[in-house]
């Protein structure tokens, strides 16, 4: 079925009625009940530094400066500059006119394995012109970006012209090229069901996205369990498909240890523990690092640090 698919609306609209639906009721109740999975102290230990190697630590705000971006790639680098053995983060998360200053900043402190993703394609709304879109994602990937987070046009899916987004991606994707590893935003707080975040996740797929991202953090709900569960479903089934593993990237919402064990669960029951790594799975994030820190020290040690242990951010 999926040689079929040529780009045209027919044939993608052939392909993604014939999903078969999701189960609301039995996709909440899963997700609910893998939720109150608990694991042992020594599990939990290599689970905290896994998780820290799956954030793409985000800064995306108006008032970012200069500075607080190379706080925060120091940050990522070095988490914890009392303990060398903290392992850095996945990603430094940024706007476009902040990649260049991040790049550079991590390449002088010895962070070359860390790249730096770009919100790209008109952040966070997508309502731009295909010729803003593809500029904005040059200039990322010329000023540094090794990964480009883009977002669909939320308003082209839902009224139903998916060639058109099918198109958007595969030409944003086209523009990556090797240089870049592309992660579609689905924005599911705005996609109403999960019948239209499993098309929207497959859709992506097919156009040649790398990883599918759940939200930009700015629209709740964001990351919800059952929509990462519903995710994660649909790049477990497109590997059975075509062979090839696509990765899934929560956003919006996930702050905590707790929060953060609960998606390493929902992965490794849903995808297996093939996907437990960070070129599969990362969890976009700002106030989550330093919640895993202050977990981590308290394994260690048997106490909790005082306040000034962790930067603000």
């Amino acid at each position: 079925m999926i040689s079929l698919i040529d780009g045209s609306e027919s044939s993608l609209r052939a392909f993604l009625d014939n999903l078969p639906g999701v189960d609301k009721v039995g996709a909440e109740a899963r997700a609910a009940m893998l939720a109150t999975r608990s694991i042992k102290t020594t599990s939990k230990a290599k689970a905290i530094d896994l998780a820290i190697r799956m954030v793409d630590l985000t800064t995306l705000e108006g008032a970012d400066t200069p500075g607080k971006v190379r706080s925060l790639c120091a940050k990522g680098f070095r988490p914890d500059p009392t303990d060398v053995t903290v392992p850095h983060v996945g990603a430094i998360c940024v706007y476009n006119d902040m990649v260049e200053i991040a790049r550079k900043h991590l390449d002088s402190i010895g962070g070359h394995e860390i790249p730096v993703a770009a919100v790209s394609t008109a952040f966070p709304s997508g309502r731009a012109s295909m010729e803003v879109k593809l500029r904005d994602t040059k200039d990322a990937i010329e000023a540094g970006a090794g990964e480009i987070d883009m977002v669909i046009d939320r308003g082209a899916f839902l009224s139903g012209r998916l060639g058109e987004v099918f198109a958007e991606i595969k030409e944003i994707k086209s523009l990556c090229g090797d240089r870049a590893h592309l992660k579609v935003i689905l924005e599911t707080g705005e996609l109403a069901t999960y019948d239209n975040v499993r098309k929207a996740s497959y859709l992506a797929m097919l156009a040649g996205a790398d990883f599918i991202k759940t939200s930009t953090g700015k629209v709740t709900p964001a990351a919800t369990a059952p929509v990462v569960l519903v995710m994660l479903e649909a790049v477990r089934d497109f590997y059975k498909l075509t062979g090839r593993r696509i990765g899934v990237k929560p956003a919006g919402g996930i702050r905590t240890t707790k929060d953060a064990i609960k998606q390493l669960v929902l992965v490794n029951e849903t995808t297996g523990p093939e996907w437990l790594t960070p070129d599969l799975f990362r969890i976009g994030a700002s106030a989550l690092l330093n919640d895993l820190l202050m977990q981590r020290m308290k394994l260690r040690d048997g106490r909790y640090s005082g306040s000034n242990y962790v930067t603000v951010d």
